[in-house]
């Protein structure tokens, strides 16, 4: 058995098959930058604040309420990674975490930013990690290179497609440096906080600080209007 296909199985939180199927759930959350272009701020508050409520209440509830946790285990036990399957340790599922975030980047940021950040978030974490899964060899703090690459190149591509204030040239370069510091989040946040939070909010605070220094300018409110 080579030393890469034994790195697989050990750190093999689930089938690869259910990894499709938890990304699969991930990329519905691909709706909340979309719906927002849409909406108001104020809507989309009114939206994502009571379901996050009710994701962190039954979170909550899963993980001090033995016959929830049973309940939940039956359901969704195998798509769970081991950190989900145990009462010992106390933590909010990626659900969770997506709709906090979410929740925070459209009180914090600047619309532009946050549909750019979330649409990062979505589409190149399922990438990273269905990237990773398969083919990647060079691990490093639980990652893979080559799923690191996939978010950055799968960033690039997202950006291409995400709102801009004039689409200069500079606009689409602080987004691709911000994608990269997001990836950069997304290693190194392990243990220390999920990376469905850390991901968006490293990507909004870099490109809304990019755009400050580089692009004064340029109106990055022009959405929220």
């Amino acid at each position: 058995m080579s030393d890469a296909h034994s790195a697989e199985q050990g750190n093999q939180y689930v089938s690869f098959q259910y990894e499709l199927v938890r990304k699969g759930i991930h990329m519905v959350s691909l709706s909340i930058p979309v719906l927002y272009y849409f909406i108001s701020k104020e809507l989309a508050l009114s939206i994502l604040v009571p379901l996050t409520v009710l994701f962190v209440v039954a979170d909550v509830l899963r993980s001090y309420h033995a016959p929830s946790f049973v309940l939940y285990e039956r359901i969704f036990g195998r798509m769970l990674r081991p950190h989900e399957k145990t009462l010992q340790k106390k933590t909010l599922n990626g659900a969770s975490w997506v709709l906090i975030s979410a929740t925070f980047c459209v009180l914090v940021f600047p619309k532009l930013i946050t549909i750019t950040a979330f649409a990062i978030l979505i589409i190149s974490d399922t990438t990273a990690a269905l990237v990773g899964r398969r083919f990647g060899t060079k691990k490093f703090n639980d990652k893979t290179l080559e799923g690191s690459t996939a978010f950055v190149l799968s960033a690039f591509v997202v950006i291409l497609f995400t709102p801009k204030v004039a689409h200069a040239p500079a606009e689409y370069l602080i987004a691709c440096i911000s994608a990269i510091i997001g990836a950069l989040a997304e290693v190194f946040s392990f243990d220390i906080i999920d990376d469905n939070f850390a991901i968006p909010v490293s990507i909004g605070a870099a490109l809304w600080l990019l755009y400050a220094i580089f692009l004064p300018e340029m109106n990055i409110h022009l959405l929220d209007s």
